[in-house]
């Protein structure tokens, strides 16, 4: 039986703070507008019932739905978009040193192009590459 695989790029970021920081900072629902763009724009990130709802992002209103806290650093999420389709989000924080590597799969969608796919890459780095400044200060 063959399966078929989505192509995958980790994209990973150094950040000079331990991982109980990193992971803190990040679950953090409320922190979410400070560094993740892509996914919040210039929205809004409420909670409804239970279910985040972040509207105005880029990629239009979505729900948001988050893995439990946990002592391993994963800060999985899953993306549920307007069309209904979920799109899961794999994220680690990982030890380095005294510091952290944070890694974040992205996937690319059977429907997303070549060069929406290094798009999202890119901005997923930049986000990244935010949260990193934000935390080092």
């Amino acid at each position: 039986m063959k399966t078929s695989t989505l192509v995958v790029r980790h994209v990973s970021v150094s950040i000079d703070r331990p991982p109980g920081d990193v992971y803190r900072f990040v679950s953090n629902v409320d922190n979410l507008p400070k560094w993740a763009s892509g996914l919040v724009g210039s929205g809004t990130v409420r909670n409804v019932n239970g279910e985040w709802i972040i509207s105005g992002g880029t990629i239009g209103q979505v729900k948001v739905r988050f893995t439990a806290p946990n002592e391993l650093g994963i800060l999985d999420h899953d993306v549920v978009l307007e069309s209904g389709e979920t799109v899961h989000n794999p994220i680690r924080v990982l030890p380095n040193g005294g510091g952290s590597e944070l890694v974040f799969s992205v996937f690319r969608q059977p429907d997303v192009s070549a060069e929406q796919f290094e798009r999202d890459t890119q901005a997923v780095r930049k986000d990244l590459e935010l949260l990193k400044n934000l935390l080092e200060r």
